[in-house]
């Protein structure tokens, strides 16, 4: 298996997107000759979508329609075609975990030891180090994909989907290439699918946020979410701010001063900065051991202790902390600590500069809240990430209009077989944790309902 992976991540590190996955020959085997779960000879014999489509368009789903194909969306289809249920598995873009393949930087690391960043059913190769890369992840999804011959329909994005008191009415958008030379989009082709379950599985960053700050417009330099930034090799020799400093704002300061660039670092808010590992253990690993036996407020002391012998207080050099304690501050809030990578190094060594938030923007520069003006020559706003449900999801009972987030913490199931896949803030752990309830709880459902049906 760890021999297959290799020889996977060198394709994938050529071509990324266009090295698909197949099925093995044994999960190919055993969907041919079962009728519950798609084959590849009936999606042949379907319509270009892949599900037979009646004479209005409208196709009737004999089991559950899961929209988002990232991690959240294959832990799920994995999970319903080990249970021989049948499914749909839409994505808007043209390739599977599209945050991964287009929306981050290079040097992106798993944040946490690879054990709490499975999906079920697959372990990580053994080879692979305890902080995967960012390509080992994609290789890892797509081994993943062949292993439970996980076949997605592309560039399928939902644009409206509600409850008619039976089925949950999904309509897509696709775009059908008219084979023009002139740079044309294609013909859009509205489509409906219908089906007892929705699994949305969207995800928490499906869109970056662009904060509307005083005077940004008028800023002659160039501005880009982080979302757009790849490497710090094309801005040696400029001067650039980085907006937050998030997990995504302090890695992404740390790749360009690792890069030589002039970086600086607007931190418009407090927050938590923790030791990646604590010698040698993992930060996290060590937090979720000591919560099995103690408060979560006795907890806080002490990673807020061992962070401050290792990092000292970040509150010195422009980064202050919460009032809330991190494990306590992520239960009520959902706000992630920051795991420190060497940011907190570069700061101290003056390569980063620190400083507080943007009052607003000048032709050429920005002023500080604290009446300091600076030129840059580039602005990253690492200002996050947001959901999209509120935009297509015509349902406001299991979740928030505002925050696009199930309106109770950890919720994974609403009315009238509605799922929300990958919303619970604990990241691919808690990925496959809301996968596998999901899943175990449409199957019961399922087989409920065929069974009727068959007596």
């Amino acid at each position: 298996m760890d021999h297959h992976f290799t020889e996977i991540e060198g394709k994938m590190a050529h071509e990324p997107l266009a090295h698909s996955s197949t099925f093995s020959d044994e999960t190919k085997d055993k969907m041919e000759h079962d009728s519950l779960v798609y084959s590849p000879r009936s999606i042949a014999r379907a319509t270009t979508t892949g599900i037979p489509v009646g004479d209005q368009g409208v196709a009737v789903l004999r089991g559950p329609l899961i929209v988002g194909a990232g991690p959240a969306g294959l832990a799920c289809a994995a999970l319903l075609t080990m249970l021989y249920i049948p499914y749909v598995l839409l994505e808007r873009d043209v390739c599977v975990a599209s945050m991964w393949h287009r929306r981050t930087y290079r040097r992106l690391c798993l944040h946490l030891p690879k054990r709490y960043c499975e999906l079920p059913l697959m372990h990580f190769p053994r080879t692979y180090p305890t902080y995967p890369t960012r390509q080992q992840f994609l290789v890892y999804l797509n081994e993943y994909m062949r292993a439970f011959g996980i076949r997605p329909f592309f560039s399928l994005e939902v644009v409206a989907a509600e409850y008619n008191g039976e089925y949950w009415c999904v309509r897509t958008k696709d775009v059908i290439p008219t084979g023009t030379l002139n740079g044309q989009s294609g013909e859009e082709s509205i489509r409906e699918y219908r089906s007892k379950w929705l699994i949305v599985a969207t995800g928490e960053n499906a869109e970056p946020v662009v904060p509307d700050m005083p005077g940004i417009h008028n800023f002659k330099g160039q501005v880009m979410h982080s979302c757009d930034y790849r490497s710090g090799e094309s801005f040696q020799g400029k001067k650039v701010l980085v907006v937050g400093c998030g997990n995504s704002g302090m890695e992404v300061s740390l790749d360009l001063a690792n890069h030589n660039v002039h970086t600086s670092m607007a931190v418009r808010r407090s927050g938590h900065v923790l030791p990646r590992e604590v010698m040698g253990i993992s930060t996290f690993s060590l937090s979720v051991w000591l919560l099995k036996f103690l408060r979560v407020q006795i907890v806080d002391r002490i990673l807020l202790l061992l962070a401050w012998f290792i990092l000292g207080d970040t509150a010195q050099i422009g980064i202050p902390r919460p009032s809330m304690g991190p494990m306590e501050l992520k239960q009520v809030s959902g706000k992630t600590p920051v795991l420190d990578v060497g940011t907190i190094a570069q700061i101290k060594s003056g390569n980063i500069k620190v400083f507080p938030a943007i009052r607003s923007f000048q032709e050429y520069g920005v002023e500080f809240t604290n009446g300091r003006i600076e030129s840059f020559d580039v602005v990253i706003l690492a200002t996050g990430y947001k959901s999209n449900v509120p935009y297509w999801l015509k349902e406001n009972e299991f979740f928030s209009q505002q925050s696009g987030f199930p309106n109770k913490p950890n919720e994974w199931k609403g009315k009238d077989g509605l799922y929300a896949a990958g919303f619970s803030r604990r990241g691919l752990l808690g990925v496959s944790m809301d996968a596998t309830k999901i899943a175990e709880d449409i199957a019961q459902s399922y087989n409920n309902i065929y069974k009727l049906q068959r007596s």
